[in-house]
Formats: C-alpha cells, sequence, structure tokens
C-alpha cells in the first residue's frame, strides 16, 4: 500500500465534497496548503488508529471539516502568529522564555485582577505564564480542576471565557506567552457528553469505557497500578444510574474518555482547536501516557497514545501553527523521552532534572543525578525541556532503577529514605514536606510541599535560626539557578519566587483535606507583590528571606536573557571529581562555552582547576558575581550551596 498515493487521493476526494466558501480566499487558500503538507501524516496516523473501522473516512472527513472552521475561528492577531512562529519555529529555545505556573485564583483572584499582575511578571522577567485549569468543572473536589465540565466556559468564580481572551491579547502585547491546560485523558461526570451518556444515549456511551459487569475490568484491573489508592482502590467506578463500571483512571468523578472511538478524537479535536484560538502559545498535555487502553498491558504509554498524540500535532500545523505541545508524562526516564518530538511534543516536563536535584539536596552527593543527565538529558535540537523544581501536584521519584543500581543505590531503599527525608520522618532532615497518596500495601508515598518548606526555610524561621534561613535560601537559589542554566525553558511555580511557606489550611476545608497536594499551592496576594516589587520595606525575618529569593531569582534571570548561551546550545554533562558537586558545560555555534559548577553541600568544597580546561580558555567570568576566574593550578572552592557560571574570555 502507498500511504502517500492514497493519502494524496483521500485529499482530493475530501476537499472536493467540502465547503471552504466560509473561509476568506486567504484563509482556503491557506488552509489547502497546509492540508497538503500534513495531511499525509494526519491520515497515516488517522487510519492506522481508526482505519479497520468501517466509518474511517467518514469520521476524516468531519475532521477536516472542523479542522476549516477551527481556521476560521482563528483571530487576525493570531494568524499574523501563525506566520512569524512560521519563520522562527524554534522561538521557544531563546534564552528569553522563561515561564511561571499559576493557579488564577491564588494569583488573580479573578482572571481580570491578573491584568495588574502583569507588572510583577515583567519585573521578575517572566515571558510565559502558565495558569492552570480555569474551566468549568464540579464544586467541590475537582482535582485541582483537572475534572473538566466544559473546555468552553471558565469557572464562574473565575471570569469569563470572555475575560480569558482579553488577558491572553494583554499578555501577548506585554511579550508574554499564555499556556493552557489541554485536559483530554478524561472529563467530569459533569460534562455535557457524561450527562447524555448518564441519561442512556448509545452514542455518548461510546465515548467512555461503560461495561455492564466487573468481568473486563477485572481483566484490566491485573495490569494496572492505583494512581490514588489513599482515595479509593482500584481504576473503575460503579455508576449505580446506568447500572454500569466506569473506567476512572484518577477519580471516581473523572471518566476516561474512549479513544477507540474516532467521534471522540474529532470531538476532542474540537476543543482543542477552541483552546487554542484563546489565544495560548502552548498546551499542556495533561496525563497523555493514559490516553490508550490496551488488555493486558498498564495502559500506560502505550504505541497508539504516541500515534494519537501525532494527528493531534498535525491538526494543530494546519489551524495554528503557532501553537506547541508540551508533554507531562510523569513516568520513567526512558518513557518521557519518547513523547518529545517535533512531530509530537515539541516542549516537555523534565520530571527526572526535578527529583534528582532534590535527591541531591538531600544526599548532599550528586552520582545519581550525574549518572542521569548524561544518558536522559540530550533530544532533539527541535525540542526543549520545561525544567522545573516544583509543580502544583507531588514529587515522585521517578529515577531510573538500572542507573541506581549501577551505583549500587537500592531503588526501594532509597525512595523509602527520600520519602522520610522529606516529610521530616529523618533524623537531621531540614525539611518540612507532608506525604501524598500512601499505599497502605506497601507504605510507599510521594511527597508535597511548597520550596521553601522543602528546603528549610520553614523549620530554621520557627527556630529563629538566623543560619539555617541563610542556608534554605541558598538551597533554593542553588535548585532554580541549575533549572535557569542547564538548557530548555525554566518553569516557576507560583509562591516559589518569594519563598511561601506550606499552606495547611486545606486541612480544614471538606473539599480540599483529603488532598495533601493543597499545601503546595499556595495564594500570592497584594502584599507580597508589593514587598517584591520593593513597594513595602520587610518587617520580619520571613519578609527579609522572602526579598532575598525574589531579588535573587530576579538577577539570574536578568543575566540568563542577556547571555544567547542560555539559549539554542548544547548541555555536556561533566564528571567533577566530587561527589559532593554537579558539573555541567554548554556550548553553542557560536563557538561560546559556559561551565556551570554547584556545590550541593553546606561545606565549602574543592574542585580541580582542571575543569576550566574544558571551556579551552585563559580565563573566564562568573556571570553571578562578576569575579574573573584565572587557570591558575589552584584548586576551585566552592561555599557552600555555591553556584558558579563560568563564561569563556
Amino acid at each position: 500500500m502507498s500511504y502517500a498515493a492514497d493519502s494524496s487521493l483521500c485529499l482530493e476526494r475530501i476537499l472536493a465534497s467540502t465547503d471552504l466558501s466560509s473561509l476568506s480566499k486567504k484563509d482556503a487558500a491557506t488552509f489547502t496548503k497546509r492540508l497538503k503538507v500534513h495531511f499525509p501524516r494526519l491520515f497515516t496516523n488517522y487510519t492506522y488508529v481508526y482505519g479497520h473501522q468501517y466509518d474511517c473516512y467518514f469520521h476524516l472527513q468531519k475532521l477536516i471539516e472542523i479542522l476549516r472552521d477551527g481556521l476560521k475561528s482563528r483571530k487576525p492577531a493570531l494568524k499574523k502568529l501563525d506566520n512569524e512562529r512560521l519563520k522562527s519555529p524554534l522561538w521557544y529555545r531563546d534564552q528569553q522564555q522563561v515561564g511561571m505556573a499559576c493557579y488564577v485564583d491564588l494569583m488573580g483572584p479573578t482572571l481580570n485582577d491578573l491584568h495588574d499582575k502583569i507588572p510583577y511578571f515583567k519585573a521578575l522577567g517572566v515571558t510565559y505564564v502558565h495558569l492552570m485549569p480555569l474551566y468549568d468543572a464540579p464544586k467541590g473536589d475537582s482535582d485541582g480542576g483537572y475534572a473538566v465540565s466544559d473546555y468552553r466556559k471558565v469557572n464562574s468564580s473565575l471570569g469569563t471565557m470572555k475575560d480569558l481572551e482579553k488577558l491572553a491579547s494583554a499578555l501577548q502585547k506585554e511579550g508574554i506567552n499564555l499556556v493552557l491546560d489541554f485536559v483530554f485523558n478524561h472529563t467530569s461526570d459533569e460534562h455535557a457528553w457524561a450527562k447524555a451518556a448518564l441519561k442512556g444515549d448509545k452514542q455518548f456511551q461510546n465515548y467512555y469505557y461503560l461495561f455492564d459487569d466487573k468481568t473486563i475490568p477485572d481483566q484490566y484491573e491485573e495490569t494496572l497500578r492505583e494512581i490514588f489508592p489513599q482515595v479509593r482502590r482500584g481504576s473503575f467506578t460503579y455508576n449505580e444510574q446506568i447500572e454500569k463500571w466506569v473506567w476512572t483512571t484518577f477519580n471516581s468523578f473523572q471518566w476516561d474518555l474512549n479513544y477507540s472511538n474516532p467521534e471522540v478524537f474529532n470531538a476532542i479535536t474540537s476543543e482543542m482547536l477552541f483552546l487554542a484560538n484563546v489565544g495560548s502559545a502552548a498546551l499542556r498535555l495533561d496525563a497523555l501516557a493514559f490516553i490508550w487502553k490496551e488488555l493486558g498491558t498498564n495502559c500506560e504509554n502505550q504505541e497508539k497514545a504516541h500515534v494519537l498524540i501525532q494527528a493531534f500535532n498535525c491538526c494543530l500545523q494546519i489551524v495554528a501553527p503557532a501553537v506547541v505541545f508540551k508533554s507531562e508524562a510523569i513516568v520513567h526516564p526512558d518513557e518521557v523521552l519518547k513523547y518529545i518530538d517535533k512531530d509530537e511534543c515539541q516542549l516537555s516536563y523534565n520530571p527526572l532534572l526535578m527529583a534528582l536535584l532534590w535527591n541531591s539536596l538531600a544526599t548532599r552527593k550528586t552520582r545519581l543525578l550525574t549518572q542521569s543527565m548524561k544518558k536522559s538529558f540530550a533530544i532533539s535540537d527541535e525540542c526543549t525541556w520545561v525544567n522545573y523544581v516544583r509543580c502544583h501536584d507531588d514529587i515522585g521519584w521517578t529515577f531510573d532503577d538500572a542507573v541506581a543500581d549501577e551505583l549500587g543505590i537500592n531503588p526501594f531503599d532509597h525512595r523509602y529514605f527520600l520519602n522520610q527525608f522529606y516529610t521530616g520522618r529523618f533524623e537531621g532532615s531540614f525539611a518540612n514536606g507532608v506525604p501524598f497518596a500512601e499505599n497502605p500495601s506497601n507504605g510507599d508515598c510521594r511527597v508535597c510541599g511548597s520550596l521553601a518548606s522543602l528546603c528549610g526555610l520553614e523549620g530554621a524561621l520557627q527556630a529563629n535560626d538566623t543560619k539555617g534561613i541563610e542556608e534554605a535560601v541558598k538551597r533554593m537559589l542553588l535548585l532554580y539557578g541549575i533549572t535557569f542554566s542547564i538548557g530548555g525553558i525554566p518553569l516557576l511555580y507560583s509562591s516559589d519566587e518569594i519563598g511561601k511557606l506550606n499552606d495547611y489550611s486545606y486541612r480544614f476545608d471538606e473539599s480540599k483535606k483529603h488532598d495533601d497536594r493543597w499545601v503546595n499551592r499556595i495564594a500570592v496576594n497584594n502584599e507580597d507583590t508589593a514587598l517584591a516589587l520593593g513597594q513595602t520595606a520587610p518587617a520580619s525575618l520571613a519578609e527579609m528571606a522572602s526579598l532575598r529569593i525574589f531579588s535573587g531569582l530576579q538577577k539570574m534571570i536578568e543575566i540568563r536573557k542577556q547571555y544567547t548561551i542560555f539559549g539554542q546550545a548544547q548541555t555536556h554533562i561533566l564528571d567533577s571529581d566530587n561527589q559532593h558537586c554537579f558539573v555541567f558545560m554548554r556550548e553553542n555555534t557560536k563557538g561560546e562555552k559556559l561551565l556551570v559548577v554547584c556545590n550541593f553541600s553546606e561545606h565549602e568544597q574543592q574542585l580541580p582547576r582542571s575543569l576550566l580546561t574544558t571551556v579551552d580558555c585563559i580565563s573566564s567570568v562568573d556571570l553571578l558575581s562578576g569575579d574573573n576566574v584565572s587557570m591558575e593550578s589552584t584548586p576551585i572552592v566552592l561555599a557552600p550551596f555555591q553556584q558558579l557560571w563560568l563564561l569563556a574570555d
């Protein structure tokens, strides 16, 4: 079979029967041109998944009509941006890109209020704002907004869709990219599709995985893992109204979508294009590893999950090529890499780096970090990492067991140690974290907590320990300094930038107290931003620490933006010859080189000056301090938690 010939003939027939009269002549020409470029790949992916179904080509025709309507709805300003981004397709690898993720209500508290926060974003240096799920969702527990009841309606407590479009436009004018979540593995049980299914509509019952009895669910359960075992056991929920078992991977109110049905792919594509047309520059693909179910497997990272994401990517390239995908695959490092490709997800969270930065902070050792980054950091030059220290969820220890074994580290015991350390159960720990999703069967868990509390600021402030406060601030700046310099888009999580402590108030909220992740979902109010912007003076040790953290991050971001070496460049992970230090080099096509040296210990450390030969220069300058560093024979001396950004002269 010649897919190229078949796709060409198929496209001819589809175009012949597709009414493009609703498009302007220019848009019709653009649509046809992009279809001819991207349809062969779309055809291959779509028919690979759905080609065995008798009505596959009917649904493919309907999909093209959805794409046509998506382009028709795209605003002139966004079409202009499409053309600009097509000329600079690697915009996301630019050193100017610095991100922040936040919940609207914790930063706004409404979309309209966020207009007033734009000066705050700009003062810090943020050029990419990821607004956590803001869609209509069930009252009470909605998994932090990830149970979507309507993709086209903003949660009424936050504003309206018009407010979101207005904010997107305002951000774009200020050079800030808007990032939104694309929650496409599941909907809430209050979504219109689920409501129709509950009323007995067979068409919409086929949008989900519904079973008359437990026979097939039990067969699947044999190979599925439990995601939130502290909430409920298993991945299926019995619904009394329709007397069926519903596939609910995450929560009973989140119904998994059935992607073996092409109608579901088409319907979700329409929702995706709506979000793209709101004005988002990137869509974060939530829970993408779970979208394809295959009996006898763990139903994660299946081949057809990748094929479907590639098909979604094709649809975006046809309608909204300025928009890129961001992968949220919190899975084995080898599996994370498989989602990263210009034809799949151009951006990807880097959960391995995140987890191992915390590992090195606890152990004061960098062996696992160095070996893991050597194996897993390099990706396509057409893609980039999104490097983060914390997020709205938890810390899971997703390192590669094989790498740990090579270093003589027992993976199970080491994860147990890390959980004990960061929940304050290990003697001598500086951390104030909270266990999350503890499994009653094996005692395993993940860790929640704010950056400041996990780095020791909470405990140090309680003890009025000035030395402890100093060390906590240095730990925070060290972690973020690495994300700013190692290569990729650094992503701050809102409240990290001002060192907010854990918020334990969730324990008194009936809709939140069962979910410990709320401990690190912390409000940033006007008093906080006024302090950071120098509009008020610090009046306590906590406020002085907050100001130091903000100023330190602000300075590093400012430096990052000044030098192209932090943008499109290769990263080489180096052996440091000191188990407490992490070292890497950045090198670009202009011949520029940057050596980054980091001390994860609270004690002074020394490194051989021969490391400087890797940047092949007589002397270098530390961009952070402005000090010149010469090629003398004496060792490089690093103060506790110090980092050097050494740019070759």
